[in-house]
């Protein structure tokens, strides 16, 4: 279920190293179970990957749970916090992870800009890899000392800008609160569920439960295209998103090429849903189907 983005740096990484890259497998519902995730492991895994939160099904994975797994068998795990951190709490030391990124922009920051968390002692080992000023110590002609961590990662001239936006952007959040943020979200979902499960036609993917999709609704309508889908509800003014979500493997394993996908964050309301939903129910209608 991983975003393209967790996905395309292994199988680069794999090719170079002649390793083996393995999938663990979810169910119909978008589940990882403990039994998929220990079968795919064995003592020659080094490094596991994983979203806490699908961009496409809204369903949460238990990381803490899977990172203890992973370290049982002594390999790395690196978490996908892109979906996640902005819609829920993310404790690092809590889930035990031994690397965390996000993006800026995911979370009202500014893009060009993403956060990537780990452990010291695995950053104190790894080497750099972008070279130039300011990640530097000491230059002579034939060799050079790295700054330490964690500006021996940063060369070059920093994005100040970026930054300072996201920084604010992380503090609008902290104000608001978390607490907030997710009930506001859940009871967004439970509505939305409602609504659009009681167009004809539309098939959700995912959990049943509306609190599991974490605001995120990516679903198909019988007989119409996903991008006619999109185009029509472009034009009542409702914004959509339609493709394969930058996740072409778990679409085709949920025996599909493209979805329609509705996120919902706390600034949402419910006569926004309304107008979604009303817009929706009007699709097949207007394509000349005759209900």
């Amino acid at each position: 279920m991983e975003h393209h983005s967790n996905l395309l740096p292994w199988q680069q990484a794999a090719k170079r190293k002649g390793a083996v890259l393995r999938f663990i497998e979810c169910d119909e519902d978008g589940v990882i179970t403990e039994e998929n995730f220990r079968s795919a492991m064995s003592p020659k895994t080094k490094i596991v990957a994983m979203t806490q939160i699908s961009n496409v099904l809204g369903i949460r994975n238990d990381i803490k749970k899977f990172s203890a797994i992973a370290h049982e068998y002594g390999a790395v795990f690196v978490c996908d916090g892109a979906q996640s951190v902005p819609h829920i709490p993310v404790n690092v030391r809590d889930l035990d992870v031994d690397f965390l990124a996000f993006s800026g922009h995911k979370m009202l920051g500014p893009m060009g800009i993403g956060v990537l968390y780990g452990k010291k002692k695995f950053l104190e080992e790894m080497p750099p890899f972008l070279f130039g000023g300011e990640m530097i110590e000491y230059v002579t002609r034939e060799s050079a000392t790295y700054a330490p961590l964690p500006h021996k990662f940063e060369a070059g001239t920093v994005n100040a800008a970026g930054a300072a936006g996201l920084h604010e952007a992380i503090l609008y959040y902290e104000k608001i609160g978390f607490d907030t943020i997710v009930s506001r979200e859940e009871a967004l979902s439970r509505y939305a569920m409602k609504k659009l499960t009681a167009i004809p036609h539309v098939r959700i993917l995912g959990p049943e439960r509306a609190e599991d999709h974490n605001g995120i609704f990516t679903f198909t309508m019988e007989g119409v295209h996903p991008h006619d889908i999109a185009a029509i509800m472009d034009a009542d003014g409702v914004c959509i998103r339609a493709g394969h979500h930058c996740a072409q493997p778990l679409l085709k394993y949920m025996r599909t090429l493209s979805t329609v996908r509705a996120s919902f964050a706390f600034y949402n309301t419910e006569e926004e849903i309304d107008r979604l939903a009303a817009s929706l129910a009007e699709v097949r209608r207007k394509m000349g189907y005759a209900e």
